[in-house]
Order: C-alpha cells, then structure tokens, then sequence
C-alpha cells in the first residue's frame, strides 16, 4: 500500500538526515510499527523494533521515555498478535508488558491514560494466555 511505502520512505530520510538516535526518527519508527501492525506485517515490527528503533531510544531517550515505553509496547502487540506466535512469545510479550506498566505507573502515575492502555493490553494478553494454556493442556 502506498501509504506504507511513504512511511517508510519517510523513516529512512529522516535516519539519513538526523540520525537514528534523533527524537524524531525515533518517532517516525514508532509510527511506521504501529503502521506495520495495522497490516499484519508483525516480523517486520519486530526486526525494525529489536535491531534499531529500541536500542536508539533507550540510547538517547532512556528506558523510562514514554517514546521507548511505546515501542516496547508496540512489540508487544506484534509478538502476541502474530498469527505463528508461540508460548514464549506471548511469555516474552508478558515480561514486556510487565516492565512496561511498572515503569509507567512510576514515572506518570497510576491514572495516567497510557498507565491504563497499558494495563488494559496486558489484561487482554493474559486472557490470550489462558486460551494458548488450554489448548496446550
């Protein structure tokens, strides 16, 4: 689609512009996941997240950036929602999760609306848990 093929166009100028460490690369990777997702394209979110869009923000923005903490979340959802998924995906997409609410309930409170979507995606991966625990059992 070429609206996809714009986004990525996009990320690309802006890595070759001002860096892949830069705020707004950094964004624009975080848009262009949640794009990914949107069409199923779930193992390129993970590559794009784990191999260069992460290691960027904890580097410049650190752990605890809500930037960082959405593409954690971001791969996440790619790992739990990915058709292929696997026990240890959904494990690993839980410790993810985990880390991500832990750290939002710290930094922007209990209230906050990305504390809650958080919250609120980790309850649906629970349930996915239960139903992949059911069918292994």
């Amino acid at each position: 689609d070429e609206s996809l093929v714009l986004k990525r166009e996009v990320f690309a100028k802006f890595v070759a512009l001002l860096g892949a460490t830069h705020e707004r690369t950094i964004l624009t990777g975080a848009n262009l996941t949640v794009s990914l997702n949107q069409r199923k394209l779930f193992g390129e979110t993970k590559t794009l997240v784990r191999d260069k869009l992460l290691p960027a923000a904890r580097r410049s923005l650190g752990a605890d950036h809500d930037l960082t903490l959405k593409l954690n979340q971001n791969l996440s959802a790619a790992l739990q929602l990915s058709p292929e998924h696997t026990r240890d995906d959904l494990l690993e997409a839980q410790t993810i999760m985990q880390d991500v609410i832990q750290r939002r309930r710290r930094v922007f409170g209990p209230a906050h609306p990305n504390t809650l979507r958080a919250e609120a995606a980790e309850a649906t991966l629970s349930r996915m848990r239960q139903v992949q625990r059911r069918r292994f059992t």
